[in-house]
């Protein structure tokens, strides 16, 4: 009955965290184009953030996996994108802008480990995927009802409401949060570090802290980066994002500059029309990653990124942009579910699962950062449409990494396990 309530409460945390988020990355594109600033100043400036949690992903994995407590995390991070948002708001200056991305890149990497760790603890290993997408499908449906009401906000009050709004819709996630709990089984006797017992208690303890909550060998760090599975995949997450990061934020830009009457609600409905494909393909996504595997579900996904950038570089009316960005829909669907499960397959059962969510999220950051800057300063020198066209060539080479070099990580027949020990 606790798990059952816990899941329920951990649907709403994700709708309520993927509300805070959608106040950032677009609309802070618009913004600051709003306010003069170049394609290549936002470019710069969003590389911000990602810069910032590119420092922070790994520390941040490392310590949300050696807490017991992954709530507090979590609760950190929400806190500090509420701050984030306050910055934004305040002025669309460079001081409280940069202080802004670099918080929230901050709060970012702390904030999905917390969560996918949060889930970890409540479901089984075989229940994962199907969890997961359950996740993204709330998170989708969050970010869906959160842009429209956000277009809303900055087309008939002003774009600095959409921060405002922002920092009070992160208030309700931190209630769902409240709401998740995990029984706990009951904690081991203290040590004694006094008397004849003092040497067996240490090298008792010194065995527990090799062991993992589910009572295996807790794997290296050395293991782990030498693990072909998490190389390869983190290579695909940098071509990924390189090629992924940069279009909606590219396209918005594009539109502020060239569209006068109804700017807002057209980027809210490219960030809307891909969020309700997301809830819709996530829990399939989740379930066929268990029944085919994971590389043609990845295939899937990261065969959508080339054909969008390609189509947005043809793309004449501001209209067009929301059924392109349609596709959109599909790979976000596949990475958001696939991720935090291909880090499950390789360390989630060895200790490490959170610092492998870190390290591919330093990954992402790379792609990003190299995807906003360069396709930003692109867009000055050679244009929009040649800036699309390089996206489009990134993304290609995603999708051939997949196909030639990514292993194959689902066990053969995954079995059901223990609730693992981790308190939220």
């Amino acid at each position: 009955m606790v798990i059952a309530r816990s899941l329920r409460a951990l649907d709403w945390l994700n709708f309520f965290v993927a509300n805070v988020q959608t106040g950032f990355g677009p609309f802070i594109a618009s913004y600051l184009a709003a306010n003069k600033w170049t394609q290549g100043e936002i470019g710069l400036m969003l590389s911000v953030g990602t810069i910032s949690a590119m420092a922070s992903q790994l520390p941040a994995g490392a310590l949300v996996d050696a807490m017991r407590n992954k709530k507090f995390a979590a609760a950190s991070a929400i806190v500090a994108i509420i701050a984030s948002a306050l910055f934004l708001a305040a002025s669309p200056t460079f001081v409280p802008v940069f202080a802004a991305e670099v918080l929230h890149g901050f709060a970012s990497c702390m904030l999905v480990p917390a969560m996918a760790a949060i889930s970890y603890a409540l479901v089984s290993r075989a229940d994962l995927g199907d969890r997961l997408g359950r996740n993204a499908r709330w998170a989708s449906i969050g970010s869906a009802l959160t842009a429209a009401l956000m277009g809303v906000f900055g087309e008939y009050f002003s774009l600095r409401s959409v921060f405002f709004l922002t920092a009070a819709l992160a208030l309700p996630a931190l209630v769902a949060l409240s709401m998740i709990h995990h029984e706990m089984p009951p904690a081991p006797p203290r040590r004694k570090f006094w008397g004849k017992d003092a040497k067996a208690s240490r090298e008792a303890a010194k065995a527990q802290k090799r062991l993992t909550p589910e009572g295996e060998e807790r794997e290296t760090l050395r293991e782990l980066l030498q693990d072909r599975r998490l190389l390869i995949f983190a290579g695909c997450v940098v071509l990924f994002h390189l090629s992924n990061a940069a279009m909606l934020n590219l396209a918005a830009g594009e539109v502020t500059a060239h569209m006068g009457d109804n700017v807002q609600l057209v980027i809210a409905a490219c960030i809307i029309v891909p969020q309700f494909i997301v809830a819709a393909l996530s829990p399939w996504v989740g379930r066929q990653a268990q029944r085919w595997g994971r590389r043609p579900v990845l295939i899937l996904g990261f065969c959508a990124l080339p054909v969008r950038a390609l189509l947005f570089a043809g793309v004449s009316s501001p209209y067009l942009l929301v059924p392109v960005q349609m596709l959109d829909g599909i790979s976000a669907a596949v990475f958001g579910v696939m991720l935090p499960l291909i880090a499950a397959d390789v360390a989630g059962g060895k200790g490490h699962y959170n610092l492998t969510i870190g390290f591919f999220g330093l990954a992402a950051g790379i792609g990003a950062t190299l995807s906003t800057a360069a396709a930003g300063f692109a867009a000055d020198r050679f244009g929009t449409a040649m800036s699309f066209f390089g996206l489009a060539g990134a993304g290609a080479l995603a999708v051939a990494l997949v196909w030639l070099a990514m292993p194959e990580t689902r066990e053969a027949a995954p079995k059901k396990e223990a609730e693992p020990a981790v308190e939220v």
